[in-house]
């Protein structure tokens, strides 16, 4: 099924930031919600938690995107007000990774309501980006196409030249010089966020020089020798190495290095992921369950690493991975909340949504220190991990792992 592109002319755009602009004094979610403890364990079967975490996203967040009823965003926030729902302000690596779960939760269960989201999500990335499908940051247009990559190769949804004027643009980003692509056009920061998505989507695009290349730069040059874990990336020229940690770096090196396993058959790569999720047990979880990173952007590093963890356990049998995720899918939904009997998780899947006294909290208490000790997020990054954690959990479940 080929879903081309209809876009979004510049004039309208203008029309909708200046009704936007308008909206201002109206930036307050549009009603106060009701949070409660989970009051009952819930389904048992895998299959059933995921679905809860599909409608319960896409009840809170998914929105038509200017009056047009075939193409919708996610809010980066719920409760949404009237000017988040404009798409005034988006992100455009949080909807791509809104189209691979919406990927996920058709692939589980086909259905024509499943479909349609898919591409009516990617459509709203495409309108709402205005001058097409790609933009200035590497990291994020990676993300977009392994999502329509997977919609093509799992559901046979298409979006015409979507993934090859992405894939274009990421080999024009390539330094040779340096051997892998910065985070984005024109900067000198080379990064695991964007180097890995990059490799991984260049290996399942056929292109594997070029995804071996981004292997080995992550695994020579940006791979902690005492942990064994992945750094944040290198300042080019000069070498100087940001060292911090983050479990998007593990998934997305351990994403790629398993890929690299099942096509090209090489041993070195199937040892390589092995090592990468040892040191991701022993370093970013806690009691077996995957670390917290945070909100905002650090919201869905989390979902990342569950992501890859699950394909490095489905296509290599690594019980280890397995293990995590569910550990991980077990704890989040434990300690989840509930609102209208839907699960609402917290930024750390390993303590509870703390529910206030009065169950009825208001919008303009959700940006206060409070909502951060509660473990409470109005962030769709947070929701997004999970949701993607509980897709992997049934993945690995349906297999048999």
């Amino acid at each position: 099924m080929d879903r081309r592109n209809t876009g979004i002319s510049r004039r309208r755009v203008l029309m909708a930031a200046g009704a936007s602009i308008a909206l201002t004094p109206m930036a307050q979610p549009t009603a106060a919600v009701t949070i409660t403890r989970a009051t009952s364990a819930g389904p048992e079967d895998p299959a059933q938690r995921a679905d809860l975490a599909e409608q319960a996203l896409v009840q809170r967040h998914v929105r038509t995107v200017w009056g047009q009823p075939q193409v919708r965003l996610g809010a980066l926030v719920w409760p949404s007000s009237l000017l988040d729902e404009s798409f005034v302000k988006w992100c455009y690596w949080w909807q791509a990774h809104l189209v691979d779960c919406a990927v996920d939760a058709a692939y589980r269960a086909r259905t024509p309501e499943r479909i349609a989201r898919v591409g009516a999500i990617a459509r709203g990335i495409r309108a709402r980006n205005i001058t097409g499908w790609t933009n200035r940051y590497y990291d994020d247009m990676a993300w977009l196409v392994l999502a329509l990559e997977r919609a093509d190769r799992l559901l046979g949804v298409r979006f015409g030249d979507a993934v090859g004027d992405l894939t274009a643009e990421l080999i024009d980003g390539w330094n040779p010089e340096v051997g892998a692509v910065p985070w984005r056009s024109g900067d000198k920061y080379y990064n695991t966020p964007a180097i890995g998505p990059t490799g991984l989507a260049m290996a399942r695009l056929g292109e594997l020089p070029r995804a071996r290349q981004l292997a080995d730069f992550l695994h020579t040059r940006l791979r902690d020798t005492g942990t064994g874990l992945i750094l944040d990336g290198v300042h080019e020229p000069g070498g100087r190495v940001e060292r911090t940690v983050l479990t998007y770096n593990q998934g997305v090196a351990i994403g790629l290095e398993t890929e690299l396993a099942v096509r090209t058959r090489e041993s070195e790569h199937r040892e390589r992921a092995a090592t990468l999720v040892a040191a991701a047990e022993n370093g970013l979880t806690h009691t077996g369950v995957i670390a917290p990173a945070g909100g905002d952007d650090s919201g869905l590093f989390m979902g990342i690493l569950a992501r890859f963890l699950a394909e490095a356990a489905l296509a290599l049998g690594d019980r280890t991975a397995a293990k995590i995720v569910h550990t991980s899918a077990r704890a989040a939904w434990e300690h989840r909340a509930e609102v209208d009997g839907l699960p609402l998780f917290g930024v750390d899947w390993g303590r509870p949504v703390t529910v206030p006294a009065h169950s009825e909290v208001f919008p303009q208490l959700m940006h206060s220190s409070a909502a951060s000790s509660a473990n409470f997020s109005r962030d769709l990054s947070v929701q997004l991990s999970g949701w993607m954690l509980l897709e992997a959990d049934y993945q690995l479940s349906a297999a048999g792992y």
